[in-house]
């Protein structure tokens, strides 16, 4: 039955003619339409089977791209492969794995060296792939190459109170930025359980958490983008150090790292009650601000009645997979499950499927550094960009169904 599922949603992919998908009907139950001849030859009365939205992401994905051309070692391709690893592990596909092998192996030679300084948080996330891939095949190098992530937070630069600064330059030093604390610290507690560091690794992902939670979450719930502890930075507020909004994705890096860390962290962690304090009025600021309308969030999440700001689809994957996990988790009110469907609903409005049969995600901001309102609303609305298909992968792998 698996089989002859797959080979429907497959063939019904590739002819599918470009079409936004109906918002109120999720992938479990949206039958894609089989060819005349394929239900011919299969049993009349049977139904047509639902698309596998992951694995038509994927494909798609590596359609366009091999494990050469897909870009460089990065934050955005890790996300995705990230999210692409989750899929296989459902799957089972080996064409999965061997992609991301084929593309972590560009970066890391046979002695497990690796050509990166690690001087910024962010070029620490693709790390998890080395984990993953030590996981999967047992082959040392990939230990040693993660190792030096690891080795390298010993001397990272720090905010007085032990927040790992963005990057190690002078353009962002002593800067929090909500963005980095998943790009480090999902890396963190999956490398101590993966090589029996989590002594070290979950309280320190933990204390990373709690640090910047307390300097960027504010009396709504929502995160500032970015705190500076110098109060230098021109987007730094002279008194509190905060930058002036709530960008969305950075929110969403931080609410997707907090479920992270809470599924690896024991109970009775000390900074776990912090964690949970955070997370849950986090939820309630997010509830608040979803749209009505679509069921996603806004660019700037506060500012939604303004006409130039505009849902954007990252950060509504990262924070519709936050808060269903949250829920099942018991980290949050089961009545956050609800809120997550409406989002998930939302995600897939952006998605659809072109004459190719490659399926298509829109609404998705590139990358951003901290600003002010006019700045983020003004950020290009691209298409299929790594930080939404790796974002919509891990949400769809969590709400398959719902």
């Amino acid at each position: 039955m698996n089989r002859l599922r797959a080979a429907l949603a497959a063939v019904a992919l590739t002819i599918a003619t470009p079409a936004a998908l109906p918002a109120a009907v999720p992938p479990a139950v949206a039958a894609v339409p089989a060819p005349a001849a394929l239900t011919a030859a299969a049993a009349p009365a049977r139904p047509a089977a639902a698309t596998d939205w992951s694995t038509a992401v994927v494909d798609s994905t590596m359609a366009r791209y091999t494990p050469s051309t897909i870009g460089g070692w990065s934050y955005p391709v890790g996300l995705y492969l990230y999210g692409q690893y989750l899929t296989y592990k459902r799957t089972h596909d080996p064409r999965y794995l061997t992609y991301i092998e084929n593309y972590v192996d560009r970066f890391v030679k046979s002695d497990g060296s690796i050509g990166q300084s690690f001087d910024s948080l962010d070029s620490m996330q693709a790390g998890r792939l080395l984990v993953i891939l030590h996981h999967e095949t047992g082959q040392d190098r990939y230990r040693k190459a993660a190792r030096k992530i690891r080795d390298r937070l010993d001397t990272y630069p720090r905010t007085s109170d032990g927040g790992f600064w963005h990057a190690d330059t002078s353009s962002r030093a002593h800067q929090l930025w909500a963005d980095g604390v998943y790009m480090v610290n999902p890396f963190l507690v999956e490398y101590g359980r993966e090589f029996g560091d989590s002594a070290y690794t979950d309280d320190e992902a933990a204390r990373q958490l709690a640090v910047y939670g307390g300097h960027l979450q504010v009396a709504n719930g929502l995160l500032k983008h970015a705190y500076d502890e110098s109060k230098s930075a021109s987007w730094a507020d002279p008194r509190t150090g905060l930058a002036p909004e709530h960008w969305c994705r950075a929110v969403g890096w931080y609410a997707m790292a907090v479920v992270n860390v809470l599924d690896a962290i024991p109970t009775n962690q000390p900074r776990r009650p912090q964690l949970l304090g955070i997370f849950q009025r986090l939820a309630a600021g997010l509830e608040k601000y979803q749209d009505p309308a679509t069921g996603r969030w806004f660019q700037v999440i506060d500012k939604g009645g303004r006409s130039d700001n505009w849902t954007e689809t990252s950060c509504s994957s990262m924070f519709t997979y936050a808060l269903s996990r949250g829920a099942q988790q018991h980290y949050l009110d089961p009545h956050y499950a609800d809120v997550a469907r409406r989002g998930y609903q939302g995600v897939l409005a952006e998605l659809s499927v072109g004459a190719d049969g490659r399926t298509e995600l829109a609404g998705i901001s590139i990358g951003t550094n901290v600003g002010d309102y006019a700045y983020y609303v003004a950020r290009t609305r691209a298409v299929n960009d790594f930080h939404g298909l790796g974002a919509f992968l891990i949400m769809n792998e969590q709400l398959r169904g719902a």
